[in-house]
């Protein structure tokens, strides 16, 4: 198992088995799959491969235990959501030392994921008993018409492995909060945290049944292929790419699910003249780099005016030569390697592909190998133009592509060619500006002088290819509802005498 092995401070946090209808399982067939360390490349634990006859089972333990779930009220979710949030807190080190383990991202950023996973289920908790329906004033004077807010009923989650934690706390809070069971198909790059969560869901006295995870690797399509065929799940929430999120919604369409769809991104960051430079910089280093630039919200495309142009390179350049590569673990480690082969493969070929086009690298562009085969050098990058591959596809690594721009208009257009839109940002003091770009960009999420938007009170979710429906905030929970509304007649009598 090699010498990087975590040591938990709760070892039963550790599983090779999958939690259905309350119980730790394995797959029908016996079959497993081995999860790694990206760090080391070696294998650190196995997870059962179910296949459709093993997600049909857990569907079926969702919808014997959706009857008395939903009619638990708002405050008793309230308090099992809570519980679940506490523990969280509680074993904060051993789920972070897990993500770092699985997913490679470095020990601070891994501890950081979890504060931001635990907070989706105290938010969650608190939206629970604040389901509120209306009292609609009818047309017809005989006529008393209200709504009540309903579970939409047994959901399929489908999440993926660059936040092994938050990507499932996001979505199973409102779906609990809001009365729904779930079947949530864990990541196949990092099961082992989605398994710690479910062992914490279980002590927290989630009811047998509420929650269940699927496990799979080479299974995952035919696992999706059953959510989505199920009659018995009415509602499936995705976050991945938008190849997967076009399948997935066809295959919804027979059984015509409610759907919540976050997929990939192309975020443009653009710094203006009148910019802080040091506060877009920064912005930039926390946007373009966090998780090695394996976020969906990650800076992707970096547009930067004319007359800051080589400043803000060089300043850029600068700091990402501070950066520190490592193991996840290392002391003083700022970035980890990247989640695969496959992942190293696209960064290095948009790196070789934007210097084939003139590109200037001004640091990084490399291959790390001896530190392992997934580790590829922060990168910085100047005199982009828009015939690369970085400036249309999701580059998913740690490079930044800078461009350069002249106006206003020019550089928003140029940010709205892409057919995606989750998050953008920019750097701008000129309160006028602000304003006119932020409605200007074609994506669901902007951020101005900052490079973080995510908190759990703020609706996150795209435009266009980027998805629809929104999770987080206040709005989160309505995805996983139904407005009923109820007409009483022949309520206009007079006072009987």
């Amino acid at each position: 198992m090699g010498h990087n092995v975590p040591q938990l401070n709760d070892k039963s946090l550790l599983k090779s088995q999958t939690y259905v209808n309350g119980e730790w399982i394995n797959a029908k067939s016996g079959k497993t799959f081995e999860v790694t360390d990206p760090s080391s490349g070696e294998v650190i634990g196995t997870m059962p491969e179910m296949d459709k006859s093993d997600t049909e089972a857990a569907i079926a333990a969702a919808a014997a235990a959706l009857p008395s779930f939903r009619k638990t009220t708002g405050r008793e979710r309230a308090k099992m959501l809570r519980k679940w949030y506490q523990l969280m807190v509680d074993n904060a080190d051993d789920l972070a030392k897990l993500i770092t383990w699985e997913n490679g991202k470095p020990f601070a950023d891994a501890k950081g994921e979890v504060t931001y996973a635990a907070n989706f289920f105290e938010w969650f908790s608190e939206e629970a008993p604040r389901v509120y329906g209306d009292t609609i004033p009818a047309s017809i004077p005989g006529n008393r018409v209200f709504t009540i807010k309903e579970p939409v009923g047994v959901c399929g989650l489908i999440t993926p492995w660059n936040f092994p934690a938050a990507m499932i706390t996001r979505k199973i809070g409102p779906a609990l909060a809001a009365g729904c069971t779930i079947v949530a198909k864990s990541p196949g790059e990092t099961p082992l945290t989605a398994a710690a969560l479910a062992e914490l869901g279980h002590r927290a006295g989630i009811p047998k049944g509420v929650i269940n995870f699927v496990t799979a690797l080479a299974n995952t399509p035919e696992v999706g292929a059953a959510i989505t065929a199920s009659e018995t799940v009415r509602k499936v929430s995705f976050t991945g790419s938008t190849g997967v999120g076009k399948l997935l919604m066809k295959q919804s369409a027979d059984t015509l699910k409610k759907l919540s769809f976050e997929l990939g991104g192309n975020a443009p960051f653009i710094v203006f003249e009148d910019a802080d430079l040091e506060v877009a910089v920064n912005g930039a280093v926390a946007s373009k780099f966090r998780s090695s630039g394996q976020t969906c919200v990650c800076a992707n495309r970096i547009y930067v005016q004319a007359g800051i142009y080589d400043s803000f390179a060089t300043k850029l350049a600068e700091k990402v030569k501070s950066f520190k590569v490592g193991g996840g673990y290392g002391e003083g480690i700022t970035h980890g390697p990247l989640i695969h082969e496959r992942a190293v493969g696209k960064v290095e070929q948009h790196v070789q592909d934007a210097v084939s086009h003139g590109g200037k690298v001004l640091v990084g562009g490399q291959k790390i190998p001896e530190l392992g085969p997934n580790f590829f050098q922060p990168t910085v990058i100047r005199d982009m133009t828009s015939d690369m591959k970085l400036a249309s596809e999701e580059t998913f690594g740690p490079v930044a592509g800078l461009f350069k721009f002249e106006t206003e208009a020019d550089v928003v257009r140029l940010a709205n060619e892409a057919d995606v839109g989750l998050a953008g940002y920019f750097f701008s003091k000129d309160v006028q500006r602000v304003y006119r770009v932020a409605e200007a960009l074609e994506v669901g999420m902007v951020g101005v002088n900052t490079g973080l938007i995510s908190d759990p009170a703020s609706p996150f979710g795209g435009v266009k290819f980027s998805g629809f429906g929104r999770e987080g905030s206040r709005v989160g929970i309505e995805e996983y509802m139904i407005t009923k509304m109820v007409t009483l007649g022949g309520m206009g009598e007079p006072l009987q005498g």
